[in-house]
């Protein structure tokens, strides 16, 4: 199953990080769905933005590497959820 991404405009990654939502990775398929599968597994709440390029100092080759040849990303948030196997209560962790 392939993750849908949602665009995400200026400013709303503070909205998220003020919502409760913690940035945990940046990914393409076909790990990307793993993951969020994993994390829903673990009793998360997910969202997937599409993710946007930096300009600045980051170095972007992989990003517009994967974008050449059609490959996107997408930035993962988790913030706990209310229902399924919370990994804070987990003792491994």
């Amino acid at each position: 199953m392939k993750i849908p991404l949602k665009l995400v405009k200026d400013g709303k990654e503070a909205d998220l990080l003020a919502a409760g939502w913690v940035k945990q990775t940046t990914i393409g398929e076909p790990r990307l769905s793993e993951i969020v599968e994993n994390y829903r597994q673990l009793g998360y709440e997910v969202h997937v933005i599409e993710h946007k390029e930096e300009s600045g100092g980051g170095c972007n080759t992989c990003f517009t590497a994967g974008a050449e040849i059609g490959q996107v990303y997408g930035d993962v948030y988790i913030r706990k959820g209310n229902g399924g196997k919370n990994a804070a209560a987990d003792e491994l962790f």
